[in-house]
Formats: structure tokens, sequence, C-alpha cells
């Protein structure tokens, strides 16, 4: 039980934990690079907090941690041999360091996963996302949230929304932060604009469609499997695609793809295109994005080595525009909608400590809607909830 008494720097912090870590002698599928470690509590600088985590969801980059590609452990260069992964995570502040001034030991908080080191010109400019050492917490820093203790620097931070359990809050930052940052500040949605979703089941297309509909735009839902509509269709969208009717492989299914798509729209391309899939669909996206329509790409789950036809790009004047993660600005305004109620986590599975590798391995498949989380310090689903 973690005392919660407020007015000090630091309320009672373990010296060791008991840690998911991964090593870089055993990289490969998450059940196998995951093991259970008693790990040293980290010590932290002026500018960090140690966070009780009670929460952490779960996302694709736990899987390239575990796999060691594309950044294999060594290739962190953090002077640790050992990464625990978990770039989400929902939680009670422990200690905060000598500078921290707006945090207070006993705090509720989420994390968002956007590392920068505090010093470089660009960190105190337009957009810390531009800092030289920007980092994704969890992934490319060894101290994520698969343990029941985590480090993580003060920017991180933003408050816990009062009506969600600990689960829930614990599973949406990383997705949420990145569909806002693409769709709204990249992509530059705007009312009326059809915008096709890849993954539109997934953890980032749940949120993908949600922010469509609140700024009065368009999804087009591209899916695997009957479940994955029905979810799309619950949120409100009503443009649904099941991709597995079309060989994306091949010129001839690209082309039958892009007439599916504008019967649906009546004849429209999409203004906007949000991408995520990488090498599997990058083709199309290139080919049915709307003559002066943007392409936005924040990854490549299925391999990042991308061709296309550039005839189309240049031919149509299409931009392609890269997105990652969002800014504490976005991450704020993003969360503030959570708070208000006008985007919902959609969480479908939740799975104890013990059960992390399987948690991972999960997200692997592909085959779950919406998001994941892991219970770490919170005994049980459903606490957390204020109001």
């Amino acid at each position: 039980m973690i005392d919660t008494t407020r007015g000090s720097k630091s309320l009672h912090v373990p010296e060791m934990m008991d840690a998911w870590v991964i090593r870089e002698n055993r990289h490969g599928s998450p059940l196998n690079a995951l093991r259970k470690e008693t790990i040293r509590v980290p010590a932290i600088g002026p500018t960090e907090v140690l966070l009780s985590v009670m929460a952490a969801g779960v996302n694709f980059n736990g899987v390239w941690a575990c796999r060691g590609y594309p950044v294999p452990l060594s290739g962190l260069k953090t002077g640790y041999d050992f990464h625990i992964p978990g770039s989400d995570a929902a939680g009670i502040i422990l200690q905060v360091g000598s500078g921290v001034e707006r945090w207070t030991p006993g705090d509720e908080v989420i994390v968002t996963c956007n590392v920068s080191c505090h010093q470089c010109p660009a960190c105190d400019g337009p957009s810390s996302l531009a800092c030289e050492h920007q980092r994704i917490w969890g992934f490319e820093t060894n101290w994520g949230s698969f343990a029941p203790i985590a480090k993580v620097q003060v920017q991180q931070l933003l408050p816990k929304p009062p009506r969600l359990s600990w689960e829930e809050a614990g599973s949406y930052g990383l997705c949420l932060f990145t569909a806002y940052r693409m769709l709204v500040t990249q992509g530059g949605l705007r009312a009326g604009e059809n915008v096709l979703l890849w993954g539109a089941g997934g953890g980032l297309g749940v949120f993908a469609i949600q922010l469509c509909l609140l700024f009065g735009a368009h999804p087009i839902c591209v899916v695997s499997s009957i479940e994955k509509a029905n979810l799309c269709r619950r949120l409100g969208a009503e443009l649904i695609i099941d991709r597995q009717r079309f060989d994306l492989t091949q010129q001839v299914g690209i082309r039958e793809f892009g007439r599916e798509l504008r019967h649906l729209t009546g004849g429209e391309d999409p203004d906007i295109v949000f991408e995520h899939v990488g090498q599997a669909t990058f083709p199309t996206s290139v080919y049915v994005c709307k003559r002066f329509g943007r392409i936005v790409i924040c990854g490549a789950t299925t391999g990042y080595d991308l061709t296309f036809d550039v005839r189309h790009l240049w031919m149509r004047q299409k931009s392609i525009i890269g997105s990652h993660i969002a800014n504490l600005y976005e991450a704020d305004q993003a969360n503030r909608l959570v708070i208000e109620g006008k985007i919902q986590p959609v969480l479908t599975h939740t799975l104890a400590f013990n059960q992390v590798p399987e948690a991972q391995a999960l997200q692997e498949d592909r085959y779950h809607l919406g998001k994941i989380a892991v219970l770490i310090g919170a005994p049980e689903s459903g606490m957390g909830r204020q109001i």
C-alpha cells in the first residue's frame, strides 16, 4: 500500500523492484525476450520523477524492443545492459527531483513518452521534438513502465482523468497523442475532409476515428475482420473497407481498392491518408490519395523499406509528411479531450503484471481490438476512478 500523504519531496521508495526486462542476448519474441528480474530502483536528477506505476499500456514498439529491431539494445547507448520496456503509464508520483515545482508526491498522473535533453536550443524552441537527443521513453530509454516504479522526466507528466480507472488511463497516451499530432498538427485536419484510416480497429485507429468525427471529418476505416468493422461502427464511423478483399501486392488489387473507396465516398479520394502500416500499404496510400492530398506516416509495422510509383506523387502534387509522437502542448490538448469526455479510451484487454510477455505477444499478433493494458501496481481492474 502506498502512502499518498503530500507535502514532502518523496514518499517511501524501496531499494529494489521486480521488473520485466529485455537483454540483448535473448532478443526475439516477447515470450522469450521478456524475463522478470530484480532491479535496483534508479536514482533521479533535479528534473526527474519516480512514478509508482498502477497500470501500463502495451504498444507495438515493445515488440520492436523485444526483437532488438530496428534499434538493438546496444544501439541505445544509455550505459545500461538491460531494457525495461513500456511507453504508456498511469500512476502516483513517489518522488520528485529538487528542481520540480509543478508536481507533488501523491499526484495522480499519466505519462507521455517524448523525452528530450532540456539543454539544446531546440528544447526552448517551437517544439521539443526537434531536440537533438529526442527519444521515445520505454523504447529508446531503459526505464519504461513494465515495472512497479518508473523514472520519467517532469515534462512527460499530465494529469490523470479522474473518471478513468488506472488501466483505462494507462492505455491511451502514446496512440492518442500520436494520432492527434498526425491529424491535427501535421495533417491540418479540416471539417468535411475524407480521411483514410489504415488499421482503424487498432490502437491508433480507434483514436483517429474519434478525432475525425470530433473535427467534422469523414473517417474511411480499413479493417481486417468483422469484429474490427463493428468496433469502428460503434465509435460512429460509417464507411468501412475490408482490406482482406484486395491483394495490395498487385497493381490490379490496388486499383480495385481505389474503386471501392470512391464508391463509398461518392467519387471522392481521401484528403488525408493516415499511415502507420508501411510496406504492405504505402503503395496504395500514394495511389489513392487526392490531388494535393496529404499522406501522414508515423511508423511502419510491416516494414519500413517502402516502394511506390512516384508518378502518382509528383504528377498529382501529393505530400508525404512524417510525424512522430507529440510535443507536450499537443499531448496536453489531446488529454484535455479525454478529461472532458470528448475522446474515450478503447480498452479491450487487461492483463495482470505476471502476464506482461503474453500482453506484448498479443500486440504482436495484431488480432486484438483497440488497446491492451497491464495492471502493474493496481491489484484489480476498475480501481482509480475518482468521479
